[in-house]
């Protein structure tokens, strides 16, 4: 067993040429996940990633639910690792400060043949060990859902369904894995593999590392991972998913999630309140060839508001705050596929998409139990673990630092707002830069407090934020900035 170099210190490039036990391919939910279950033991780990920040890809854009599991395939592995990962990272969210609200949904049905699917659906939830699920009639959804559109039939509730933060769940299980004594290379796009004897080299654009053990968690990128080892098992196609995110006057119209009966394509649109205070319609789901077209299209806005009309017609009187869209990996298999090859040293851990955000912690688990089971790779617990990290709270249901009394007092910074929309301060943003992992882009200081978030997406603090992501939390003295 070798010893890591760095005891998690994030760089951008790799100085030295250590051999690592275990390199992990792919800093989102699922990679941070398994480099931090890793880290809790006797193994030297690198959590590389093509990017210049954690969570840049899928993980970054999706519907933000913490998902029971209830309509999973059931007997699947993913139905196994959303179940299990539900529970691990709800309490994970409670020790570490990620934001979630136990909202709860309902699933309306519109037409005789969704009313008549809720009993299957029912039936597959307790499979999938959910039973707190209720077939109510019309008159229960709209005493629920007084605003949505006219013609319900009926619903299924789902009381365990929760909206949760994604990129703080994100950063807390990456920053967990660097306090762990993991390694954070960014800027290390793969490009090709070499296996050796007992070693195998990964050739990045950050430079070459070694290992002895690779995990692909690569996400849109698993499958060409995954050819570097001479596979061509599966194929990623990256599948769009565009939002509308509404203003936050529109969060009283909805304080559960309204999901739709789901299909063979996916879970279709809904409406959800976010932990931001806002309320969300979308996804849509369209198959692509471009692996990093994240652009919002006027077909699909098109088709959310036509959709909304349907179900809410009332919330599409609501300002638009922004659109955005994320890409899943999808798949022609419709469960995960997580393998390991034990003459070559590698794991994949790939068609894992938006449930990955819940199963995430799980799919940890199994790939370290998996990992042992080969017997080739030893995996002592550690006894000397750091407690887990206390992530700062960006969530409305929490005291946010500019409502906080005694900490204004403490620390005055915390009591200048620099973005009005979302109540960011300038404390928080100094803070970003003293955190285990800081953000590299203006991009990655939204993720992190939600400045520039709000309705005017950064055109009123848009110079102050700047000074301050250029100054690393320092700015310029109140009254210099010029509006």
């Amino acid at each position: 067993m070798t010893t890591a170099p760095s005891t998690g210190a994030a760089s951008s490039g790799a100085a030295a040429a250590p051999t690592y036990d275990v390199v992990v391919l792919g800093a989102g939910i699922v990679g941070s996940a398994i480099a931090r279950t890793l880290a809790g033991y006797r193994l030297s780990v690198a959590l590389v990633d093509a990017r210049d920040d954690v969570g840049e890809g899928t993980s970054k854009a999706n519907t933000a639910i913490l998902h029971t599991g209830f309509d999973a395939k059931p007997g699947s592995l993913e139905s196994r690792m959303v179940h299990e990962g539900y529970h691990l990272l709800g309490d994970y969210a409670a020790a570490t400060g990620i934001p979630v609200e136990r909202v709860g949904a309902i699933l309306v049905a519109w037409d005789a043949e969704q009313l008549g699917n809720l009993p299957g659906l029912q039936e597959k939830a307790v499979a999938n060990g959910y039973p707190h699920t209720e077939i109510v009639a019309a008159d229960e959804v709209y005493r629920q859902l007084p605003h949505i559109g006219p013609g319900a039939l009926g619903g299924l509730t789902v009381p365990g369904e929760s909206i949760i933060c994604t990129w703080t769940t994100n950063f807390a299980l990456a920053t967990d894995a660097v306090r762990r004594g993991a390694t954070l290379l960014l800027g290390h796009r793969c490009t090709g593999v070499t296996v050796e004897n007992e070693t195998t080299v990964l050739h990045t654009e950050g430079g070459d590392l070694r290992t002895r053990w690779v995990v692909n968690a690569a996400g849109l990128g698993a499958d060409l991972v995954d050819q570097h080892f001479g596979y061509d098992r599966f194929h990623v196609t990256p599948r769009r998913g565009e939002l509308l995110v509404f203003d936050k006057q529109a969060r009283p119209l909805v304080d559960k999630i309204v999901l739709p009966v789901p299909s063979a394509v996916g879970k279709g649109v809904l409406i959800s309140p976010t932990v931001y205070g806002n309320v969300m319609l979308g996804p849509t789901a369209e198959d692509l060839t471009d692996r990093t077209d994240t652009g919002s299209s006027e077909s699909g806005l098109a088709f959310l508001r036509e959709k909304g009309q349907r179900l809410m017609p009332r919330l599409l009187e609501e300002e638009v705050t922004a659109t955005y869209a994320g890409l899943r990996a999808a798949t022609e298999f419709s469960d995960y596929v997580i393998e390991v090859d034990t003459d070559q040293r590698y794991l994949l851990a790939g068609g894992i998409r938006s449930t990955g955000l819940t199963s995430g912690m799980a799919v940890a688990e199994h790939v370290a139990g998996l990992l042992a089971d080969t017997g080739a790779l030893e995996l002592q617990p550690r006894d000397d673990l750091p407690d887990p990290p206390r992530m700062p709270n960006i969530g409305e249901a929490g005291l946010r630092p500019y409502q906080d009394a005694a900490r204004i007092a403490a620390d005055p910074a915390y009591g200048r707002i620099v973005c009005f929309c979302e109540r960011v301060t300038a404390g928080e943003i100094r803070d970003t830069f003293a955190a285990t992992i800081p953000p590299t882009t203006l991009e990655g200081l939204r993720r992190r407090t939600r400045v520039q978030n709000g309705r005017c997406q950064g055109f009123y603090c848009g110079a102050e934020v700047a000074e301050l992501f250029a100054t690393r939390g320092a700015g310029v003295p109140e009254g210099q900035v010029q509006r």
